[in-house]
């Protein structure tokens, strides 16, 4: 006799390598990650930057943070300075993360809109079968298996990159600047 049986569904999808998320793990990281999100800046000026959000590290250490950031594939050198003997690096986050959860009670507040989403989603996802169906095939066939995974998604994957790339390149663009109001 069962004591609880309850329908769980699946509310979230990762979409990262584990590597990312270990290099993801870790506050003064994260804190990195958002500094870089919009403006470059060097070791110095990120050290800088962390003593005034309450982070007293040391500059090797703050080093030490953003290479692993940038081994992991989330920041990159934006540009190389002279400075007089030496070479300043400026760095850059070439990811977003969004540390947030909805409200509790918002699931009903945006119900509606979410049916609107998903009828467009699914809408989008087999026009880019039917257009694209090839292309995303080859690319799936080229992964390698994830190592955690008995089952392997590859189809749904590319897709979903596919669309998480095409609204990161919409926001760049400018697409959600009128949604994005300091609400803080």
């Amino acid at each position: 006799m069962s004591l609880l049986e309850t329908d769980v569904p699946v509310r979230n999808v990762i979409t990262t390598a584990p590597e990312k998320v270990k290099a993801l793990d870790n506050d003064v990281r994260a804190k990195i990650l958002d500094m870089l999100a919009d403006r470059e800046m060097t070791i110095g000026a990120i050290h800088e930057e962390l003593k005034r959000r309450g982070e007293e590290k040391v500059e090797t250490t703050v080093r030490h943070h953003v290479n692993v950031l940038k081994d992991a594939g989330l920041v990159e050198i934006a540009r190389l300075e002279d400075a007089g003997g030496g070479t300043l690096k400026y760095y850059k986050s070439n990811t977003r993360v969004f540390a947030y959860d909805l409200p509790e009670g918002s699931e009903d507040e945006l119900a509606e809109a979410r049916e609107a989403a998903r009828e467009g989603v699914v809408s989008l996802v087999e026009q880019l079968s039917r257009e694209h169906g090839e292309a995303i095939e080859g690319v799936a066939r080229e992964m390698t298996p994830c190592e955690y995974c008995e089952s392997q998604r590859y189809e749904e994957f590319v897709v979903r990159e596919l669309v998480n790339r095409a609204l990161t390149d919409a926001s760049e663009d400018g697409a959600f600047d009128e949604l994005n109001t300091d609400s803080s």
